[in-house]
């Protein structure tokens, strides 16, 4: 739950610690609009995503489903600075498959809250599997972090990539590959 009022104190206490004036013009409404963000930036903190899943159909096809470039905003829980980029995610049904929005809206509830992008394509991943119940899963998340892009090393452009294989995926060298090939 977001406590505005406290967020706003905070905003106001960090501009007068960088030297700013938080009744400077600018700057008097900034609170307030920072507060207002972190319910964009922050609001899967709380969220169930696996009601996302909930919702899902049977299918005789048993092949691989892949959903690929879903794009993600998220905050670094060490720096409090963004990152971005794209998620895949590929699974093998096992008799039922899941409507492709709800894969996204997966994604979401992790990206939407202050993380690391190892433990979200690990979330994202697991949800699936324990929800769904698919006979395999593969999570692969490309971003780029603005604290190694704006601070730091000073790297823009540079990305970050994780994966995380469950199930079949994790047994079968071939089935991965086919995966990597088809993003």
């Amino acid at each position: 739950m977001i406590e505005e009022k406290k967020i706003e104190e905070a905003v106001r206490l960090f501009l007068e610690g960088i030297g700013e004036d938080p009744e400077r013009e600018g700057l008097q409404e900034t609170p307030k609009r920072i507060s207002a963000m972190c319910y964009e930036l922050f609001g899967g903190i709380g969220q169930d995503a696996a009601k996302h899943l909930e919702k899902n159909f049977t299918a005789k096809n048993n092949e691989m489903v892949l959903e690929k470039d879903i794009t993600f905003y998220s905050v670094c829980e060490h720096h409090l600075l963004p990152f971005y980029g794209r998620v895949h995610i590929a699974y093998i049904p096992d008799g039922r498959v899941v409507g492709l929005s709800k894969l996204a809206r997966t994604v979401e509830v992790y990206a939407r809250r202050a993380q690391i992008q190892e433990q979200m394509t690990a979330q994202i991943a697991e949800d699936i599997m324990e929800n769904l119940k698919p006979k395999g899963v593969m999570v692969y998340t490309e971003a780029e972090h603005m604290c190694m892009t704006m601070r730091g090393i000073k790297k823009p452009g540079s990305k970050t990539v994780s994966f995380v294989a469950k199930g079949v995926f994790e047994q079968d060298g071939d089935l991965r590959e086919c995966f990597f090939r088809l993003l």
